[in-house]
């Protein structure tokens, strides 16, 4: 018997295929999803459903769709689509979604993405709770499932997400750009040649080196998750190989980009944010943006000095995407390279993101990365995780460790200290871990801070 507890996740659906997700969980969530949304006065007489290149996917997503259809809901199959493709599907038709994938997760696994109509999020406190237990219910017998009575009918989406993000950011009048992408394998190789294919039939001054563009769900060459430094090597490599200006990596499912520069080296998520919210400010003068809390604090201050308004967002695109809901923000983004759009009902879009680089680096002469170098003011030490078996004790320790430090609890601990360096610490969703992100104005100060904190956390 399937124990759903052990795949729903703070955000979605995630487990192993087929001991943990496989056709009778996925038809059980389909039905729980219909009835969760209708319980709640939503509209789920129709639903979009897409999938990404995973062996399993297409027949889950199949399955799914049966149980939403034996809810008497029709279903729109997409088919194949990144999440962001998901996400416009829900913005353009108006009704609810569900996307099969395991994003970066390595091959034997699979998972659900949910949203409402306008690709709303759906979390463990916003229904994932509810469609959960309805589905276990399902799956224990406690529930009956009734044969499929809605329709099901195929819509290919893809030309028509194409042409909504090319309307978004013009890269007519750009100079002309070499650019390395890396799909990794994953939906980026399906979706990027429709944005961005020949150029646009040479339209546009871009010329695209694809790298691993053939899908393939069992990840061959690398895995499809490019904030791990060993995933963007090869990326790294065909920069330098082809003198391009720029290399973009996207994970599995597309919906996150990564960027390097000429020489190869990484350009952090907290930077492009910066970037693209400076774009957007241009465009809408004193508009909001959105920073989760381990964002560089160089983002809040850009964003003033761009006449915005930063605000600042738990961790998680739940979170980011209920801040985007309730502020009528512009845009956000995360140091995990989740980028969300106003112009893209409040979602997030790798694509997009990636659109607004190139436009950004093609509008001036100057490399990338002098260009990032405006927007990179201080010293990270990235995520380091260490497993934790009493979180709440140990975040406690630490908070008496430093009494000199202005404190918050809004994710986690986050301790200010009065030379500006910050450390947060927040427990994992879904292990025993404790995160820690640590900045400082140099990399002597913020080695210093890491290891005391370490010296706590871990002692």
């Amino acid at each position: 018997m399937s124990d759903l507890t052990a795949i729903v996740k703070a955000y979605d659906v995630r487990g192993i295929v087929p001991d943990q997700v496989n056709a009778d969980v996925a038809r059980a969530i389909g039905s729980a999803f219909v009835q969760t949304l209708r319980a709640g006065g939503e509209q789920a007489d129709r639903i979009v459903i897409a999938h990404d290149m995973r062996e399993s996917s297409p027949g889950l997503a199949a399955a799914f769709g049966e149980g939403a259809r034996a809810e008497g809901a029709d279903v729109v199959e997409a088919g194949l689509g990144s999440t962001d493709l998901l996400y416009f599907a829900t913005g353009r038709l108006a009704i609810p979604g569900a996307m099969f994938t395991a994003s970066h997760n390595p091959a034997q696994y699979n998972g659900i993405k949910m949203c409402r109509a306008a690709a709303l999020p759906i979390g463990q406190d916003t229904g994932l709770a509810e469609i959960r237990d309805r589905a276990q219910a399902i799956l224990d017998g406690r529930a009956k499932l009734g044969e499929p009575t809605g329709r099901a009918e195929s819509r290919d989406l893809l030309a028509e997400y194409a042409a909504h993000l090319r309307t978004l950011v013009d890269l007519s009048g750009i100079r002309p750009l070499t650019v390395v992408v890396d799909a990794g394998n994953g939906m980026g190789g399906y979706t990027v040649p429709a944005v961005l294919g020949d150029a646009v039939l040479r339209a546009l001054p871009l010329e695209i080196v694809p790298l691993y563009f053939e899908l393939d769900g069992s990840f061959p060459n690398h895995e499809a998750n490019p904030l791990e430094p060993k995933n963007i090597v090869d990326l790294q490599a065909a920069v330098r190989e082809h003198g391009a200006d720029v290399g973009i990596a996207f994970d599995g499912d597309a919906d996150r980009c990564f960027v390097v520069d000429a020489d190869g080296n990484p350009v952090s998520p907290s930077a492009i944010t910066a970037l693209v919210a400076s774009r957007e400010l241009a465009k809408h003068p004193g508009d909001t943006i959105i920073h989760n809390l381990i964002t560089s604090r160089a983002v809040a201050e850009i964003v003033r000095e761009n006449g915005g308004v930063p605000v600042r967002s738990r961790v998680g695109h739940s979170f980011i995407k209920a801040e985007m809901a309730r502020t009528g923000a512009v845009f956000g983004g995360e140091h995990s390279a989740h980028y969300y759009f106003r112009d893209f009902w409040g979602a997030d879009t790798g694509m997009l993101a990636a659109m607004h680089v190139l436009a950004a680096l093609g509008e001036q002469d100057r490399p990338l990365s002098e260009l990032a170098r405006a927007y990179e003011r201080y010293t990270s030490s990235g995520e380091i995780n260490s497993a934790v078996t009493d979180q709440a004790g140990k975040i406690a320790e630490v908070e008496k460790a430093f009494p000199e430090a202005e404190v918050d609890h809004l994710d986690g601990l986050t301790l200010t200290f009065p030379d500006g360096s910050w450390a947060n610490l927040r427990p994992s969703n879904t292990e025993p871990l404790l995160r820690l992100n640590v900045e400082a104005a140099d990399e002597a100060r913020m080695a210093a801070l890491r290891d005391q904190v370490l010296a706590v956390v871990r002692g």
